[in-house]
C-alpha cells in the first residue's frame, strides 16, 4: 500500500499534523498539555505586548532630546550633570544625599593620605645625620614652633626647579620666624594618631566602586558605574540585616563602643538607613575624634610650606574639605548641596538621566548622558553619536600645570584639545548643536594671582601677559580655531566660561543653553 505524500495543494498542514496530540494520550497527559500550551500562550502574548510597548516608546523618545556630555576625566562634566539635577530633578538629589555622605568621607580620607604619603616622601630624603628627621626638626620645643618663612636649599630657594633627592629644604630655616604660642605635634604622633583612619580608605573604595576596577585609567582611581547611590545605600542595608541576624543567635551586647571607648548615640536621620551602615558609622566615629588632629596635620606649617611650594599638590575638593573638616566630622553630618557639588567620584562607562524640561511652555523629555572622561572610557561614548542631538564638552582650563594620570607626558590642555579636535571632526557629529565650557575659571584665577606662570606649561603661550583675561582668550581662540577647521556645515559654537560649583552661575549658563539647544532642535525637525 503506497504512503500518500502531502502536495503543494494539500490542505493539510504538516505543522499542526505534528502538534497532534498522539491517540493514546491519557487525561492527565492532556491536562499537562493543555496547560503548557496556554503557559506558551501567555508568554507569547507579553513577549508581543512588550514589543509594542518598546516600539510605542521609540516613536516618542524620537521627539526627545538627546544631550551628551563630553570631555576628559575631572573637568565638571559630573559636577555640571549634578547642576541640571538640581535645576530639573531636585527631588532626586534629596533622595541620594545620604549616599554623598560616602563619597564625601572617601574624599577627605584620601587627602589625608595623600598629605602623609608626601610628608613621608620629604621625611625619607633626609641625610640621616642628625637622630631627628628633617620635618621633626621643624619643631623646636614643647612651648613653642617656628612657622616656616621662606624655604631655602643651601643658597638656593625651593622652587618648581628643585630636585625631589635633594636634601629636605626644611632643615634649614631663616633665623627670624613668627612665633606661635601653642604646642605643635610631630608629624609622627599624627601619622600614628591618624593611622586606623587613613586603613579604611580601601573599604571605602570598595563600597563605592563595588570592587570593580576600569583598566586604561590612571593608577588608584576609584570609579562608579550608574546607579552607585542605591547599591552604597543597599549595600549598608545588607550589612546591617546580617549583624541584626547574627545578634538574633548571640547574647546580649553592650553598646556600640567607638575607637576611643566612647558608646556610639549618633542620631539617626530620616533621610536614608545609610546612618546605620556600621563601615560608615566606623569613619564618622573616626573622624569626629580625630578632627583635632586633621584640623592641625592641615594647618601645619611644614604643610603649608610643601603646598605654597607646589611640592604638595591637591586638588580644589581636598581644600574644600579640609578647611571645613568641623562641620563634616560632626554628629549626625548630612552633605549638604555645596558638598555634593564638590565631592569628586570618576564616572565608569556612560549614566543616563532623564529630565521634563520646560522650554516656552513646551515639555520635552531629555536624556542627558554622563561619560566617563579617561582615556579607557571613551570607546564607550561611540553609540551615543549617532542620535545626539546636542553635545556640551567640558574643558578645565585651570588644568594647564597638570598631566593626564594615564599618561604623565601629556598635559591636560593639550589632550582636551586634541579630544574636541576627534569631536569636531567626527562625521556622526557634524550637524550636532555644540556648546563649550571653558571651566574651572575660579581655579585658574586663583593660580594665576598666586604667580604661576602659564608660559612654563604651555610653550606656545610666549611672551603674552600672565593675567586672567589674555590666558581666557588665549585658550577659548585654541578651541575656536580647532572648530574653524571642522566646521564644514557652517556649525555655530557657543562657548561659556564656567564655574560649574557655582549653582547661581551655573543655572543661569544652563537656561542659556536650554534655550540654544530648543532652537536648533525645532531647526532640526523643521518646525522653524
Amino acid at each position: 500500500m503506497m504512503t500518500r505524500t502531502s502536495s503543494v495543494r494539500s490542505q493539510v498542514d504538516p505543522l499542526s499534523l505534528a502538534l497532534l496530540p498522539p491517540p493514546t494520550e491519557s487525561d492527565s497527559d492532556r491536562q499537562a498539555r493543555l496547560r503548557k500550551e496556554a503557559e506558551a500562550r501567555r508568554i507569547s502574548e507579553q513577549i508581543d505586548e512588550e514589543l509594542k510597548a518598546d516600539r510605542r516608546k521609540w516613536e516618542r523618545s524620537k521627539g526627545d532630546v538627546k544631550l551628551l556630555l563630553l570631555g576628559q576625566a575631572e573637568s565638571g562634566k559630573s559636577t555640571l550633570q549634578k547642576q541640571f539635577q538640581l535645576m530639573y530633578s531636585p527631588s532626586s538629589i534629596e533622595s541620594e544625599r545620604m549616599s554623598w555622605r560616602t563619597v564625601v568621607y572617601f574624599n577627605v580620607v584620601r587627602s589625608i593620605k595623600k598629605i602623609l604619603a608626601m610628608l613621608e616622601v620629604w621625611d625619607d630624603i633626609d641625610d640621616g645625620t642628625d637622630s631627628q628627621s628633617a620635618l621633626e626638626r621643624q619643631e623646636l620645643s614643647n612651648d613653642e614652633f617656628s612657622v616656616l618663612g621662606p624655604c631655602k636649599l643651601g643658597n638656593q630657594a625651593l622652587g618648581p626647579s628643585a630636585s625631589p633627592t635633594a636634601p629636605s629644604p626644611i632643615a634649614n630655616q631663616p633665623s627670624e620666624a613668627v612665633r606661635t604660642p601653642a604646642k605643635a605635634s610631630s608629624i609622627s604622633e599624627l601619622r600614628l594618631r591618624l593611622h586606623s583612619l587613613v586603613r579604611t580608605e580601601p573599604q571605602l573604595a570598595d563600597r563605592l566602586s563595588g570592587g570593580v576596577s576600569a583598566a586604561g585609567c590612571g593608577k588608584g582611581e576609584v570609579f562608579v558605574r550608574s546607579g552607585w547611590q542605591a547599591r552604597t545605600i543597599q549595600k549598608g542595608q545588607d550589612l546591617v540585616g546580617k549583624r541584626q541576624r547574627r545578634s538574633l543567635n548571640q547574647p546580649s551586647e553592650p553598646a556600640k563602643v567607638g575607637i576611643a571607648g566612647q558608646a556610639s548615640d549618633r542620631p539617626p536621620t530620616s533621610l536614608s538607613t545609610l546612618d546605620t551602615d556600621p563601615l560608615i558609622e566606623e569613619v564618622a566615629s573616626m573622624l569626629e575624634q580625630s578632627q583635632d588632629d586633621i584640623r592641625t596635620l592641615w594647618e601645619h606649617p611644614v604643610v603649608r610650606a610643601l603646598i605654597s611650594k607646589r611640592k604638595l599638590k591637591l586638588d580644589e575638593w581636598s581644600e574644600f574639605f579640609l578647611n571645613d573638616i568641623g562641620r563634616i566630622s560632626a554628629r549626625g553630618y548630612i552633605p549638604s548641596t555645596d558638598d555634593i557639588l564638590h565631592a569628586r567620584i570618576q564616572t565608569m562607562g556612560v549614566s543616563e538621566h532623564v529630565f521634563d524640561v520646560d522650554v516656552h511652555g513646551r515639555t520635552l523629555t531629555w536624556h542627558l548622558y554622563d561619560v566617563g572622561g579617561a582615556r579607557g572610557q571613551r570607546h564607550t561614548w561611540v553609540p551615543y553619536f549617532d542620535d545626539a542631538n546636542a553635545i556640551i564638552f567640558v574643558s578645565p582650563v585651570s588644568a594647564f600645570d597638570q598631566y593626564l594620570e594615564e599618561d604623565p607626558r601629556t598635559n591636560r590642555i593639550d589632550d582636551s584639545l586634541q579630544l574636541f579636535t576627534q569631536i569636531c571632526s567626527n562625521q556622526l557629529l557634524k550637524r550636532v548643536h555644540l556648546v563649550l565650557f571653558l571651566n574651572k575659571t575660579d581655579i585658574l584665577r586663583k593660580k594665576l594671582e598666586r604667580g604661576l606662570r602659564v608660559s612654563k606649561y604651555i610653550l606656545s603661550y610666549g611672551e603674552r601677559p600672565n593675567e586672567y583675561e589674555p590666558v581666557v582668550n588665549y585658550f577659548r581662540a585654541h578651541f575656536q580655531q580647532v572648530h574653524r577647521r571642522n566646521n564644514e556645515n557652517r556649525r555655530v559654537l557657543y562657548v561659556h566660561l564656567t564655574n560649574v560649583t557655582d549653582t547661581s552661575a551655573t543655572q543661569d549658563i544652563i537656561a542659556n543653553v536650554r534655550d540654544s539647544i530648543f532652537r536648533g532642535y525645532l531647526k532640526s525637525a523643521a518646525l522653524v
